[in-house]
């Protein structure tokens, strides 16, 4: 990988730049930086957490004009998060260069944003549907843009914000540089592209990069009245970090939190019914640590980035290759190792096999874990716990006293047995519900047409518009509850899709982020002090890292 100090920047954001901690490039970084300060247009392929906000984010902070009190830069995103993520990239950029850039999206109140350009920040990130919104009451003029970015451009034409695209890119000033960056390259982009862009200089990651092999992918096929029970004896053996749990549906992800919570898990779950608030809530606790569970649908976790993610657990089989890459790319990021995990039917498995062909990717299979495998991976984290507290010597020192009295009236193997008895919870098999996910195997895309107000097209997740999808192979959910639309501000939804597939069986379970030795093909940990010991789940309580009472 190149260094930033061979991209030609300027002194002053190669400060910025290694303040924030980065002193080689990513590939995407590599190549797009250059051409972009060089003025071509870009057209990139890259996945999220290969770098590519920082990509777009320095040549255009590199080239904005301080002296102009104009908006100068746009960049458009498929959803609120991905937009408040990218502006605070982009303002710690900038900090020194005085650069600002302002999220624009639905779900906040419009005269907070007014109030908020009239500070008058070079740099706009903003969600389709709210972009129009401020363009028809003329609060944001394009006359000044400079360069436009679409960042993650399939999502937000699977979401259903063509139209809402191309007529923002139409009022845009036809002197502009336009960067265009996507997952995938379905047909569809390049026709946006030609239609949009001059001459763009393509920029491509291999697909083994695309499927980022510092992720361990698994599968497990198992009957779907099967998953609940089996995803918390993952969550027992394997104690991830932080782990984020996909569900198809709003009401899967209720049930799916509300189950975890009744079995003594910190979880919480986020969806398009919560408002905004709850939302950077349910965020802000899980990348504190406050909470080790995060439960999601697919739009509501969509350009989400949160360092230490150690697991993704897709309790749900994703729709497309497109979704399972976005899904598993919250793990593994920034060159850090994750596992997913993906839950499929008998009925599932061709689906399945066909993500691994799009990806170019095999999953590798485990079988359903066990009650034994639970309880020894949970002895296991027993024995981590003990070890830990014991190398703090200051923190054990008002219990010898205590330890030596009974060691004269006992074993000290039968007193250690004891204090891992005591540490060791047995599994919870506190009955829960879970609704059955029917669907039948009909081919077909969503849709949906318009409705609802703001921004928002009925269906599910997902919309493309009402428009037939033929350059992917899908299998179309019948399940009411799908709907993933019903709130305000910036979502598109559609009937989602899936089918079947396959895989080898190799490795086993294992822990999230272990310093300490490994145990390959079988059991890893997740404590920095580990050894060879790991497994055990891990409940409640924000303190990771710590010693966990049962």
């Amino acid at each position: 990988m190149a260094k930033f100090s061979e991209l030609g920047l300027s002194a002053e954001l190669l400060q910025a730049v290694h303040q924030m901690g980065f002193e080689e490039a990513t590939p995407i970084q590599t190549e797009t930086i250059p051409v972009s300060l060089a003025g071509r247009d870009v057209l990139g392929q890259a996945q999220t957490g290969t770098g590519k906000t920082a990509a777009f984010g320095i040549p255009i902070v590199e080239k904005m004009d301080l002296d102009s009190g104009n908006v100068q830069a746009l960049i458009l995103t498929p959803t609120r998060e991905l937009a408040i993520q990218v502006a605070e990239e982009l303002n710690r950029v900038g900090q020194s260069k005085k650069v600002r850039a302002l999220p624009i999206y639905g779900g906040q109140e419009i005269d907070r944003q007014i109030r908020s350009l009239k500070k008058h920040p070079q740099i706009i990130v903003a969600t389709p549907g709210r972009m129009q919104d401020h363009m028809r009451r003329r609060t944001i003029r394009l006359q000044n843009l400079s360069m436009v970015v679409l960042d993650e451009a399939d999502e937000m034409l699977q979401m259903g914000f063509v139209e809402e695209i191309e007529a923002i890119l139409s009022e845009c000033p036809s002197e502009r540089q336009t960067l265009l960056f996507s997952a995938t390259m379905p047909p569809r982009i390049r026709n946006l592209a030609s239609k949009f862009m001059i001459d763009p200089v393509e920029i491509k990651i291999k697909a083994k990069e695309v499927t980022m092999p510092s992720i361990e992918q698994y599968y497990i096929e198992l009957a779907p009245k099967q998953k609940f029970d089996s995803l918390c004896n993952l969550l027992d053996i394997q104690s991830p970090e932080l782990a984020i749990i996909f569900g198809r549906t709003k009401k899967r992800v209720d049930e799916i939190t509300e189950g975890l919570t009744k079995r003594g898990y910190s979880a919480e779950g986020i969806h398009g019914d919560l408002s905004q608030a709850r939302r950077d809530t349910v965020i802000r606790r899980f990348k504190e640590g406050t909470i080790d569970i995060m439960v999601a649908t697919d739009v509501a976790a969509r350009g989400l980035d949160i360092s230490g993610v150690t697991h993704v657990y897709n309790f749900d089989i994703p729709q497309d290759s497109e979704s399972y890459v976005h899904r598993i790319g919250r793990t593994g990021r920034a060159g850090k190792e994750g596992m997913a995990i993906t839950f499929a039917s008998f009925r599932e498995m061709d689906h399945l096999r066909m993500i691994e062909q799009q990806t170019k990717r095999k999953m590798n299979r485990l079988s359903v874990p066990t009650i034994h495998e639970v309880v020894e991976g949970q002895q296991r984290l027993a024995v981590q716990r003990l070890l830990e507290i014991a190398e703090k010597e200051e923190e054990i020192t008002s219990y010898i006293e205590s330890a030596e009295a009974l060691l004269e009236s006992n074993d000290s193997v039968t007193l250690l047995s004891a204090a891992l008895k005591l540490l060791t919870r047995e599994p919870d098999k506190t009955p829960v519900q879970i609704s059955d996910d029917h669907y039948s195997m009909r081919r077909g895309g969503g849709g949906g047409r318009r409705g609802g107000g703001g921004d928002r097209r009925g269906g599910g997740d997902r919309s493309f518009g009402g428009k037939p999808r033929n350059d992917r192979n899908r299998f179309s959910y019948n399940e009411g509850s799908f709907s993933e639309g019903s709130s305000s501000g910036d979502r598109r939804s559609s009937s989602s899709n899936r089918s079947r597939s396959e895989g080898g069986d190799k490795g086993g379970y294992r822990g999230g982020s272990s310093k300490g030795g490994s145990s390959k093909g079988g059991f890893k940990g997740s404590s920095k002090g580990g050894g060879k010991f790991s497994g055990g789940g891990k409940r409640g309580g924000s303190d990771r890292g710590k010693v966990k009472s049962r």
